[in-house]
């Protein structure tokens, strides 16, 4: 397979990957990169990862980051791992495209991503990424619905919508409707699904 082209977001995503897997770290990719998967792809600049990141791992990984372009303190990670007001992402950003990963911590007691990290499906997105560890759909949808209810962007929806019509009976739908429950979304979600199911209304 062919590497991707210096200076592309392809190469800065292998970057990323490159150094989560140098330091042994698990995670999933989410956001628009993950929508390759299953939806329908669109452009972006920015990576989105779940990651689960222990404290014993935090040097290795800014260490690996650094020698890729990115200074991600030690500190930084540790400060964001103890802060439980805001879910807040840590932010690694390439020096010289400016392209920009958001490592989303997964913290203890958060059910749910613990859930999409144990569900996470290794998917090959063809060339130059190749195989890759992606949320499973039903956990894509559910990011989704958090996002649309709090920014009513309508992307999101496109993007839900794009996941449904193209998987359809293949999802799990009870998964879903478990989870919208749990998080507080089921309003949204049915929202969305008369959206889908009728789309001039």
């Amino acid at each position: 397979m062919q590497p991707p082209e210096t200076g592309s977001f392809h190469a800065f995503v292998q970057r990323v990957l490159d150094a989560l897997a140098a330091a042994d770290i698990t995670y999933l990719i989410g956001g628009a990169v993950a929508l390759a998967a299953w939806g329908d792809p669109r452009t972006t600049r920015d990576l989105d990862l779940v990651i689960e990141l222990p404290f014993e791992s935090m040097a290795a990984l800014s260490a690996e980051l650094a020698q890729r372009g990115m200074l991600v303190p030690v500190e930084n990670m540790v400060d964001l791992m103890i802060e439980h007001r805001a879910d807040l992402p840590l932010n690694a950003i390439d020096m010289n495209s400016g392209y920009k990963a958001e490592f989303f911590l997964l913290k203890p007691g958060d059910a749910f991503r613990a859930s999409s990290l144990a569900r996470r499906q290794l998917v090959d997105l063809g060339p130059p990424l190749g195989e890759v560890y992606v949320h499973a759909p039903e956990d894509l949808i559910l990011n989704k619905l958090h996002y649309y209810q709090i920014s009513q962007q309508p992307k999101h929806v496109r993007d839900i919508a794009g996941i449904v019509l193209n998987l359809g009976p293949q999802l799990e739908y009870d998964y879903i409707d478990l989870w919208a429950q749990s998080l507080g979304l089921l309003d949204t979600w049915q929202e969305i699904q008369r959206h889908i199911a009728k789309p001039d209304n």
